[in-house]
């Protein structure tokens, strides 16, 4: 993905230096017909030496001289998920040749808030945030607007990123993801699900199964079962769930590691279950294909770290703002048996 946006960067270099050096008029640099009549012209090596720098030049330049600093400061890890919206994050430094600073709290609001003052202290040209514990991080975030620095909210702050003054929010409606979600298990004939959180003060994760419940003509079960960071916690707090509640035959997994867990989770109980989850991973793409977990949601994280940085540097560049006041959505879409393979190789590449 970087080799492809460095070439790009550079056929869009030398197609800027071939505009500068022609004229206003079409064909205007092009040199006329000499008269009939007229001497032959010079031999090539006796013509002047071209003094037109080369495009590579042009693109160094370009890159080196952007003096612009943008920041993206969330609550995530360095788990599956997160490392997606990293790589974009890159891409994008890459793509526009200014530097920007990414920062992963690890669901620690208090190092996240810390991180966005400080991002405030050094100046910074647009500064993008996750919302995913409002409370802990909505003051330092109204100190970004305070300062008059752009803000931006991606992943989680869909409900809360007009009230804090954000521009604009880059993710998905999770209510309206974990509706989605409600219907497909409707559709597979599941009659109990139990929605198995991973972090237990996202408000992303409880609307997700708030969705759920929404659509879900059955019955829904809401708990933390731990972190991902602890997979035998989560395993075991979910067979222990399943062990005492018999009626319950599905399990909807609120990230890319959960539906892994309860697979494992439902072997060790006796259990067979109808399992979805959200989001991607390597490990979940093949249990898609082999048909032991029937969905994931999937809300393109790629794009909700690279859309903020573009973004963030075309309003201090260019005075542009997207979005229109609404959210820009980057899903819910579903990867399920019929495309998991196309995903399967850009999950590889690590940009999906």
């Amino acid at each position: 993905m970087r080799r492809i946006w460095k070439l790009l960067t550079v056929l869009m270099a030398v197609a800027l230096v071939a505009a500068a050096c022609g004229g206003d008029d079409e064909g205007a640099d092009a040199p006329a017909a000499p008269p009939a009549d007229s001497p032959a012209p010079p031999p090539a090596e006796e013509a002047a030496p071209a003094t037109t720098a080369p495009a590579e030049d042009a693109v160094e330049l370009t890159q080196g001289d952007c003096d612009k600093t943008y920041h993206v400061i969330t609550h995530g890890d360095a788990g599956t998920f997160w490392s997606v919206v990293e790589v974009a994050v890159d891409d994008a430094a890459a793509a526009i040749g200014c530097e920007v600073v990414y920062f992963g709290s690890n669901n620690d609001a208090l190092a996240q808030s810390q991180e966005i003052q400080a991002a405030i202290a050094a100046g910074s040209d647009g500064i993008a945030i996750s919302l995913a514990d409002p409370a802990g991080v909505t003051a330092a975030a109204e100190a970004v607007v305070a300062a008059g620095i752009p803000l931006y909210t991606l992943n989680s702050g869909v409900n809360d990123y007009k009230a804090l003054g954000a521009v604009t929010h880059i993710g998905q409606t999770e209510f309206v993801a974990g509706q989605g979600a409600g219907e497909r298990f409707d559709s597979l004939g599941a009659s109990h699900v139990l929605c198995a959180r991973q972090e237990q003060s996202n408000i992303g994760l409880e609307e997700r199964c708030a969705g759920l419940e929404d659509t879900f003509s059955g019955q829904v079960s809401s708990e933390f079962v731990g972190l991902d960071a602890n997979p035998d916690e989560q395993q075991n707090t979910i067979a222990a769930r399943l062990q005492a509640d018999e009626s319950i035959d599905a399990v909807l997994g609120v990230g890319p590691n959960l539906p892994l867990r309860a697979l494992a989770a439902g072997e060790q109980a006796g259990r067979d279950l109808v399992i979805g989850g959200f989001d991607l991973s390597s490990d979940l793409i093949n249990e898609i294909e082999a048909g032991n977990v029937a969905f994931t949601v999937d809300q393109q994280q790629y794009l909700q770290g690279y859309l903020p940085v573009i973004l963030m540097h075309l309003q201090a560049t260019n005075q542009n703002t997207a979005g229109g006041g609404l959210p820009i959505l980057t899903g819910p879409g579903f990867v399920d048996t019929a495309n998991a393979s196309a995903v399967k190789a850009l999950v590889s590449q690590g940009t999906r």
